[in-house]
C-alpha cells in the first residue's frame, strides 16, 4: 500500500505485537518512537496512520514521564490533521484525554481473558460485520475513561463498562487488547507480574497462558479491523 505507519511505544515490552507482520505484509512502512528514550516525534506529513501503544504508566503521569505533554499535543495534531489513529490501553486513554474526557482509576484492575461485548451502535459504523457480538479478549488495565462527547461507545466488560469507542470511522480507542501474542504476554508478565495480586478480575500467569490457541483468534479479529481501516482511507491517504 506503501503507506506509513508510525507507532508511539511507552516502554520497550508493548510493541505492534500481531500487527507488525499484518502491516509488513501489506507491504506499509513502520516507524516508531521509542518515547521512553525521549526521542523526537516525527512530522505529521511523515505518516499516515499513528498507532499509540499500551504502558504501565497513567495518562496524567506527566511528573514522571514528561514526554506525555508533547506525546498527547502529537495525538491531538494527528486527529485535526484527518490521519487514522488507533490507540490500544493507554493509547486509548491519551485519545480520549485529548478529546476532552475523563481518565481516571477504574473500580476494578482487569488482567487476563474476559469476555467483551460490543454495542449495537457498531452496526451504524464502517466495522460492521467486523466484530462478533462477543469476544473473550486479553485485558491489562487498572484505569478507564469516559466516553469523549465527539465519540461513541463500542465496548463494555463486566469489569469495565467503557472499553472501547470510536471517532468519524477513522479514530478507534480500545481498552482491551487484541494484538497480544503468547511472546508479548510473557513480556507482560516478566515486566508487571507485580499487578498480579489474585483480585476478582486478575488472573493468574498460569491462567493468562494456559491456553496459547486463545491468541490467534482475537489476532486474526485485529487484523480485521486493520483491514477495514485499510479499505474505508487508504485510497484517500495515498
Amino acid at each position: 500500500m506503501n503507506l506509513n505507519i508510525h507507532y508511539l511505544q511507552h516502554v520497550p515490552f508493548e510493541g505492534l505485537g500481531s500487527m507488525e507482520p499484518w502491516f509488513r505484509k501489506g507491504g506499509y512502512r513502520i516507524s516508531s518512537t521509542p518515547l521512553y528514550l525521549n526521542q523526537n516525534l516525527p512530522a505529521l506529513t511523515d505518516l499516515d496512520w499513528l498507532v499509540v501503544m499500551g504502558g504501565p504508566m497513567g495518562a496524567h503521569d506527566e511528573s514522571k514521564h514528561p514526554w506525555l505533554k508533547d506525546e498527547k499535543r502529537f495525538i491531538e495534531s494527528a486527529i485535526k490533521a484527518g490521519k487514522i489513529v488507533l490507540g490500544i490501553c493507554l493509547g486509548a486513554q491519551l485519545i480520549a484525554d485529548v478529546l476532552g474526557a475523563r481518565v481516571f482509576g477504574n473500580k476494578h484492575r482487569e488482567i487476563g481473558w474476559f469476555p467483551i461485548r460490543f454495542s449495537k451502535q457498531i452496526e451504524q459504523s464502517a466495522f460492521q460485520g467486523v466484530f462478533p457480538p462477543v469476544i473473550k479478549a486479553f485485558h491489562w488495565h487498572g484505569d478507564t475513561f469516559d466516553i469523549p462527547e465527539s465519540a461513541t461507545l463500542l465496548v463494555s466488560s463486566e469489569a469495565c463498562a467503557h472499553q472501547g469507542f470510536i471517532v468519524e470511522d477513522r479514530i478507534l480507542g480500545f481498552q482491551f487488547h487484541l494484538e497480544t501474542t503468547p511472546e508479548a504476554a510473557r513480556a507482560l508478565i516478566e515486566n508487571c507480574g507485580n499487578e498480579l495480586d489474585g483480585s476478582r478480575y486478575v488472573q493468574s500467569e498460569a491462567e493468562i497462558l494456559s491456553d496459547p490457541g486463545r491468541f490467534h483468534p482475537i489476532n486474526q479479529v485485529m487484523n480485521a479491523v486493520l483491514q477495514r481501516l485499510e479499505t474505508r482511507f487508504a485510497p484517500s491517504a495515498r
